[in-house]
């Protein structure tokens, strides 16, 4: 196999029509199939893209006749090989491999349906709407960044279960943009240097985007890239099957990650489409089908597969069962605890012991009742938990000592020692958020990674589509305000709680104080389908619940932390560190004989869940309202002048600005984030 050349001698290298009509009759039948599907399909929605899966039929037919491990009539086992199509616009590809090979949600209705509402078969792959469509994908790169994930969770639980239990490879479809993502550079160096030989990258090397070819943007030797980073490279005819099957082969017997070139021509054979920056869309419509059924003999109506044709593709859907069915023989010969362990992490069920370790930690605050940073109290929190959740998966973007991510029993995951829960991703904030997804997909760990909540501006994309699929997946955002101090405002979230929080299906919490730290990750260990943002603190905040409760109160999602002494005139909203603010706040309105209480609102989300009863005992009408954080003031409105509150009395004590280098308490007294500004507005307001 040669590596690739100019695009400008493709045409002379690439396999064309009649040769491979005439070598591989079987295989020019199957790989038509699909191709014809994703033809008809985008024409009928006129909407879609129909050049990717065009192009990469004949690899995709490669793949999924020789070498995929999978049984559509059981989908979900734990061993099948993940297929990951991170070039999502060519959704159509997946859909049809679905339905030829028997998935029993994918009839052919779905494929008629496509791209309309309520169908399984949306514009981009969405996880959970079919069987087989094992990641959202359609962001470019982030099926890219997911496989990393998958193959590190693969790798982990292979160390733990033992080969006969784990051992499957994951195959990613990526394309130029993907490529050229940021993402695509942090993951593929991150699995690099994992050395994921379970990992095998394909390249849909077109050399087209919606603006042209790939040389109008982008020069990059993506042979060399790939090499650089620690992948074996090879390339291939993407057209030719011989080429292809050897190339795949060869990948699955590598000891590291394997990226194969695939060189295809978008929409090929498709006469004035094929190969131009058109045949990323919606390009090919009446002419131009019937021209492209010329061109490959396809007599075929309209969404009808030959019968001898689709026989064949659920043939190969059907030998799956049993494979699988050997590897359920294999799991029933493991040790009865073994196999019970098996099927609790992998349903994603949270020890029974946990809640009792939580307790135990929330006892200990109440008796200790320490002066600590609420990042602090998260490693205090871990430190009981990694014991008991074996499945918990760590790690930080190079801010292991900052974020407190690792705990003392913890070691390094890397090449030598699969046996390691803590991954040190590097400054890869992105692949380490879309690598956490792909590991909560193939389940059987439970992710968790940290940095800056700064940063969360690098892992957006990845947090996004967290929420998108509903994964139970943990973000450890430490360093949480202007309190971080003299880092100065490049570090100081202001925003960053507003634009999480405006996330659907996204839990931000952000503690007070130990206790609230402690069921904060009981909350976030135990969650199935959501993921939570830790928003902790890098100052140190006394401990405000001194009494040990049993409850977990931060599960309410707000409550009251002090009642009011005599009629209740002020109700004092607050999270994190800045509850300290308000209770002692507080203490200057009780002298004073105004009766004051103070809500601790450690996660909105949970709290707007919660049924109205409870939410107006927490937050009755008649008291004035005062919200204080040490953020911007987007969402605040929705407590202070809504859930029977009034706009005319109320305040909001924060941030309306960037924040400043110096000491955190010099900053609080800077911005008026103090106690005494608290019990001024108040007053104000009464």
């Amino acid at each position: 196999m040669t590596l690739p050349g100019k695009l400008s001698d493709w045409k002379d290298r690439i396999m064309n029509l009649e040769k491979l009509r005439n070598e591989h009759p079987i295989h020019w039948q199957l790989a038509n199939a699909i191709r014809f599907l994703s033809a008809q399909a985008v024409h009928g929605a006129a909407s879609g893209h129909q050049g990717m899966p065009i192009g990469m039929a004949d690899v995709a037919t490669v793949l999924f006749r020789r070498f995929l491990k999978f049984d559509p009539g059981a989908p979900h086992w734990p061993d099948r090989d993940r297929f990951i199509l991170s070039a999502g616009h060519g959704s159509m590809l997946l859909y049809a491999l679905l339905y030829l090979t028997g998935h029993r949600d994918m009839p052919i209705d779905q494929i008629r349906a496509f791209r309309q509402l309520g169908s399984r078969t949306a514009g981009h792959p969405e996880y959970g709407h079919a069987s087989g469509i094992e990641t959202t994908t359609g962001p470019l790169g982030q099926g890219l960044a997911n496989g990393v994930g998958f193959a590190m969770a693969e790798a982990a639980l292979r160390a733990r279960f033992g080969r006969s239990i784990v051992d499957h490879f994951t195959f990613v479809i990526a394309g130029d943009g993907c490529l050229m993502e940021g993402v695509s550079h942090e993951a593929m160096g991150l699995a690099g240097h994992q050395e994921l030989d379970k990992l095998i990258v394909l390249w849909d090397d077109n050399g087209i985007t919606i603006d042209g070819p790939v040389s109008i943007s982008d020069r990059t030797d993506q042979i060399f890239r790939w090499e650089a980073a620690g992948w074996s490279v090879s390339a291939c005819d993407g057209h030719d099957p011989d080429e292809i099957g050897q190339a795949i082969a060869a990948a699955m017997e590598e000891s590291r990650p394997s990226m194969i070139a695939c060189r295809t021509r978008a929409a090929w054979g498709v006469e004035g489409v094929e190969g131009t920056a058109a045949a990323h869309g919606y390009a090919i419509k009446d002419g131009e089908l019937d021209q492209m059924k010329k061109a490959y003999g396809w007599e075929s109506p309209d969404f009808k597969v030959p019968d001898d044709t689709l026989r064949l593709w659920q043939e190969f859907g059907a030998r799956g069962a049993k494979i699988r069915e050997e590897w359920e023989r294999n799991l029933k010969r493991a040790k009865p605890a073994i196999r019970r362990e098996f099927d609790r992490v992998t349903a994603g069920q949270t020890p029974g012991k946990l809640a009792a370790a939580i307790r135990r930690v929330k006892r200990s605050v109440a008796d200790d009742q320490p002066m600590s940073a609420t990042r602090k109290s998260s490693q205090v929190a871990l430190e009981a938990i990694t014991p008991i959740v074996k499945e918990a998966f760590g790690g930080s973007a190079d801010l292991t000592g900052s974020n407190n991510t690792r705990t003392s029993g913890m070691e390094p995951f890397c090449p030598s020692n699969r046996l390691g829960r803590h991954v040190h991703y590097g400054v890869r904030e992105h692949a380490m958020a879309g690598a956490m997804n792909g590991m909560a997909l193939h389940g059987g760990v439970r992710p968790y990674g940290g940095t800056f909540l700064c940063f969360a501006d690098y892992a957006r994309p990845a947090m996004r589509l967290s929420a998108l699929m509903g994964l139970p997946v943990t973000y450890v955002m430490t360093h949480d305000s202007i309190g971080l101090g003299e880092d100065g405002p490049t570090h100081q979230p202001v925003e960053h709680l507003a634009m999480l929080r405006a996330t659907p299906n996204l839990n931000v919490i952000r503690p007070a104080d130990s206790a609230e730290t402690a069921e904060a990750w009981e909350i976030a260990i135990s969650a199935t389908r959501t993921p939570t943002v830790l928003s902790l603190s890098r100052q140190s905040a006394r401990t405000l619940r001194t009494q040990y409760a049993r409850k977990n109160r931060t599960r309410l999602g707000a409550y009251i932390l002090a009642r009011s002494s005599g009629r209740c005139r002020v109700i004092l909203m607050a999270t994190g560190t800045e509850v300290e603010v308000a209770m002692d706040a507080r203490g200057i309105l009780q002298d004073k004989g105004i009766g004051t209480r103070v809500v601790s609102m450690p996660c909105w989300e949970i709290f707007r869940s919660q049924d109205e009863k409870y939410r107006r005992q927490v937050l009755p009408a008649g008291p004035v309202r005062v919200a204080v954080e040490a953020g911007g003031r987007l969402g605040w409105d929705e407590w202070l002048s809504g859930e029977r509150g009034n706009h005319r009395r109320s305040a909001f004590i924060g941030m309306d600005s960037f924040g400043a280098s110096a000491p955190s308490k010099a900053l609080y007294e800077h911005f008026g984030i103090t106690a005494g500004k608290v019990a001024d507005a108040a007053l104000a307001l009464l």
